[in-house]
C-alpha cells in the first residue's frame, strides 16, 4: 500500500483475500481495479473504472486470484483479510446451480446423463436466517449474482421479507423481483440494486421490476398478523409468475429475512409463524443459517425431517451498526427515492460511476402538489398506536383489529400525516363486483408519497412524489415512518 496526500492509494491484494472498508457520514470513496479480477458481493468490477460508495457505505471487495486496486476517499476504516467463508459460499452457489440444472431438465422433460445419478428434480427455494449483524443480505446478494454471472440465463428471484431493510422500495414494506442481472453495491440507500420505478429505466442497473407491499413499521412484532398476511401475498404472486415462467420456476428464489427470525426465545410464538408462513408460502425446500448455533439446532430439529438445513459461517467482515445508523439509512432510502442518488467524487476523480453507471442519470426532481382532503383516502391499519399483543395490559383487550384498515381524517389533530410517509395502492379489481373490508391489505404499491403541509382551514394538504400525477380516487396506506429533510 502507499499514499501520498489525496493521491489514490495503491493496495495489492493476494488469492483469496478481501478489502474492507467503511465510511463516514458525508464521505464518498472510489475503487479502481488496475489489474487482476475482484468482486464485491459478487458483482465483478470492470478494469479501469472507478466505482463510487457513499452514505455510509460498509463493504468489502474480493478477489479469487489477486489484484491490484487504487481507493482515492478517506473511509473511517479500510483493511486487508485473508480469512473470509467465501470458499464456503461459492461451494453453497455450485449446489445451488446443480438444483437448477436438475429442475430445469425436469421442467423440459430432457433425460438424465447416463453418467448422472437421478436425484430431486426441486429448483433451490431458499429461507436465509440469521441473527444481527449476520451478513444475510451480503450472502443473498452474492448468490444472487453468482447465480445471473453463471452464463444459463438463470433469473432467480430474490425476496425481501425484512421491512426495516427496504429492498428496491421505501422502508416498510416486503417485496420481490427477479434479477436478470448482477446487483451493484455503492450505497445501503439502494442494498439490493435500484428498481424501475424509482430511476431512469435506460440504466441496466435498473431493470429491475419488484412487486412491493407496505407493512409500513420497522418491527416485526409491531404486527405480526398483517406480516404474515402479507408474506403470503408475495408468495402467491411468486407462484403464480413461476407457473408461466419455467426459466424462472427453475432459477429458484432466495428469501433475505429480519433479525427477528432469529431472535428471541424459541417459545415466541410470532417469531415462529412468520418463519412458517416464509416456508409455506415460498414452498422453501432449504434453511441457510449464518452463524447461529441455537438457531440452526431449532431448524434442523423443526424442519430438519422436510429439508435442508445447512449452517454456514458469518463473514468477520460484518460490521455491527445501531439504532442511529438504521434511521440514517432510513432516511437516505427516502431520500433516493425522492431525489435519486448521487455519490460526490471524492477530490481527483472526474469519471465516477455507480455500480458501473453514469452516475449523472441518477438524479430525479420530484413534484410538491396541493390536494383537497377529499381526493385521496388514506387509511391506517389497526389502531393509531399499535403496540405490540404481548406490550398490552393483562386483560386488555383490543377496540380495533390489527388488521383492521382505519379511515384517517387529516383535519384530525392526532392524525399523524404531517410529515408521514404514505403508499399509494394499485387501484381496486374492477372485476370483483364486491369489496371486502380488508381488500387493502392485499393491494400492492405502486409509489410512495409525502404530506409535506396539512392546512386544515383550506382542508387542503401538500403532497411530495416522485412525479406528477392526479390523486384523486386513490387509495394510500399511513405507517410509522417520517420523512426528515436532509
Amino acid at each position: 500500500m502507499s499514499a501520498s496526500g489525496n493521491e489514490p492509494k495503491k493496495w495489492e491484494l493476494g488469492p483469496e483475500s478481501e478489502y474492507r472498508f467503511e465510511l463516514d457520514p458525508g464521505t464518498s470513496l472510489a475503487i479502481k481495479l488496475v489489474q487482476g479480477q475482484a468482486e464485491i458481493f459478487g458483482f465483478e468490477l470492470a478494469e479501469g473504472k472507478a466505482y463510487l460508495f457513499g452514505f455510509e457505505c460498509k463493504a468489502a471487495l474480493f478477489t479469487w486470484r489477486g489484484c491490484v486496486i487504487e481507493v482515492t476517499g478517506d473511509p473511517s476504516t479500510d483493511y486487508v483479510s485473508d480469512e473470509t467463508p467465501m470458499r464456503i459460499y461459492a461451494n453453497l452457489h455450485l449446489a445451488l446451480e446443480q438444483m437448477r440444472v436438475r429442475a430445469l431438465r425436469s421442467i423440459r422433460g430432457s433425460p438424465v446423463p447416463a453418467h448422472e445419478r437421478p436425484g430431486p428434480s426441486d429448483p433451490p427455494r431458499v429461507l436465509v436466517l440469521g441473527p444481527e449483524h449476520a451478513g444475510k443480505t451480503t450472502l443473498c446478494k452474492l448468490l444472487v449474482n453468482y447465480a445471473t454471472r453463471s452464463g444459463q440465463g438463470w433469473v432467480p428471484f430474490l425476496v425481501n421479507v425484512d421491512p426495516s431493510e427496504g429492498g428496491w422500495a421505501a422502508p416498510g414494506t416486503l417485496s420481490v423481483a427477479p434479477v436478470l442481472g448482477p446487483i451493484p453495491t455503492a450505497s445501503p440507500a439502494n442494498p439490493l440494486g435500484t428498481a424501475a420505478t424509482t430511476a431512469p429505466v435506460a440504466l441496466a442497473a435498473n431493470a429491475l421490476v419488484p412487486l412491493v407491499y407496505w407493512y409500513g413499521h420497522a418491527e416485526t412484532k409491531r404486527n405480526p398478523l398483517l406480516m404474515d398476511r402479507l408474506i403470503r401475498n408475495v408468495g402467491e404472486n411468486v407462484m403464480d409468475r413461476f407457473e408461466q415462467d419455467n426459466i424462472g420456476r427453475a432459477s429458484g428464489l432466495i428469501v433475505d429475512t429480519p433479525s427477528s427470525f432469529a431472535s428471541g426465545p424459541s417459545s415466541n410464538t410470532h417469531r415462529q409463524k412468520l418463519i412458517k408462513a416464509c416456508i409455506d408460502a415460498f414452498r422453501i425446500n432449504m434453511i441457510l443459517v449464518v452463524g447461529h448455533d441455537k438457531l440452526s439446532v431449532e431448524m434442523q430439529r423443526t424442519y430438519g425431517s422436510l429439508m435442508s438445513v445447512v449452517k454456514i459461517p458469518k463473514s468477520g467482515g460484518v460490521v455491527e451498526v445501531d439504532y442511529a445508523y438504521r434511521e440514517r439509512v432510513h432516511n437516505y432510502e427516502l431520500h433516493t427515492y425522492m431525489y435519486g442518488q448521487v455519490i460526490r467524487s471524492p477530490p481527483g476523480i472526474t469519471n465516477g460511476s455507480f455500480g458501473g453507471e453514469n452516475i449523472a442519470d441518477l438524479v430525479l426532481s420530484p413534484s410538491s402538489t396541493v390536494i383537497n382532503f377529499t381526493d385521496l383516502q388514506i387509511y391506517r391499519i389497526g389502531s393509531d398506536a399499535m403496540a405490540p399483543s404481548d406490550a398490552l395490559p393483562v386483560g386488555a383487550v383490543r377496540t380495533v383489529s390489527e388488521m383492521q384498515p382505519v379511515l384517517v381524517d387529516p383535519a384530525s389533530p392526532g392524525s399523524g400525516l404531517l410529515n408521514a410517509v404514505l403508499a399509494l395502492l394499485s387501484p381496486f379489481n374492477p372485476d370483483e363486483n364486491e369489496r371486502y373490508d380488508e381488500e387493502i391489505l392485499d393491494l400492492p404499491v405502486i409509489g410512495f408519497l409525502i404530506v409535506t403541509n396539512i392546512d386544515i382551514p383550506k382542508r387542503k394538504m401538500t403532497i411530495l412524489a416522485p412525479n406528477r400525477g392526479s390523486f384523486i380516487g386513490k387509495t394510500a396506506v399511513v405507517g410509522s415512518f417520517e420523512w426528515q429533510d436532509q
